[in-house]
């Protein structure tokens, strides 16, 4: 359950914060008192997902797409200006354009793929850390493709994997000052990964030790934990959301 207060007085930025997952984590935060900045590429979107978030007071959303170095720096200068500072940051976009072999992608698409989910956590962060304004903690979503090969998803696997060797980097580089950690979830219940069990929702969450798929929630609980004082001396660790599939043979 939200810890009431928890973020109080504190400013944060949820990258791919639309929908699914990243809107589940704003709106964690902003039940436990958070203001937040929302990006996403679509403005009608962003616009639906500050109103479930409270309206202005409690959110504002700045359109555009994570790889344009001009609208991160907008975000962050929003967030600094309009809310009074950048104490949080969530990395959370990321993309797939593609599926297949390795050996059948499109470089371009790899190339997209990679500036989107790795190449633009880096320039959000670095961005965040030069504003200055007392960034505390950043959480990057990572994903169980980048803990254990993902077939026919290999190169998002691999994004997502050197996420997760920049969150390590980063939190050696900016200790003690700012903890950086991430998330690796597993089939999270969001249409971008719809593809990956519509098809036999159950079939595909049987072979889950817990016996579902996962909920945004599942995320934005530990994305919570992870950005508050309650780890305040857990720093360069990922979290591993998957149900227990990673134990139990892999995915389904």
């Amino acid at each position: 359950m939200p810890v009431d207060g928890r973020f109080a007085d504190k400013v944060a930025i949820v990258t791919g914060a639309s929908r699914g997952i990243g809107l589940s984590i704003a709106e964690r935060l902003v039940a436990e008192g958070a203001r937040v900045v929302i990006t996403a590429r679509k403005p009608e979107a962003l616009e639906e997902a500050v109103t479930a978030l409270g309206g202005p007071d409690r959110a504002i959303a700045v359109a555009g797409r994570a790889d344009d170095p001009d609208h991160r720096a907008e975000a962050v200068e929003r967030a600094v200006r309009e809310l009074g500072g950048l104490d949080l940051l969530v990395n959370n976009v990321g993309i797939n354009p593609v599926a297949g072999p390795l050996v059948d992608l499109d470089l371009g698409a790899a190339r997209k793929i990679a500036e989107t989910n790795l190449v633009s956590t880096l320039g959000w962060t670095q961005l965040a850390v030069k504003a200055g304004t007392g960034l505390t903690a950043v959480v990057n979503v990572s994903s169980v493709a980048g803990v254990q090969p993902a077939p026919g998803i290999a190169f998002y696997g691999a994004t997502k994997a050197a996420v997760i060797s920049l969150t390590e980097a980063l939190a050696i580089e900016l200790a003690p000052r700012v903890r950086v950690n991430a998330v690796a979830p597993a089939i999270i219940k969001t249409k971008f990964a719809e593809m990956l069990y519509s098809h036999d929702e159950s079939g595909v969450a049987g072979h889950y030790p817990m016996g579902r798929l996962g909920e945004p929630e599942d995320v934005a609980g530990a994305v919570s934990f992870l950005l508050s004082d309650d780890a305040a001396w857990v720093t360069g660790q990922t979290i591993v959301i998957d149900g227990g599939i990673t134990k139990s043979g892999g995915l389904g």
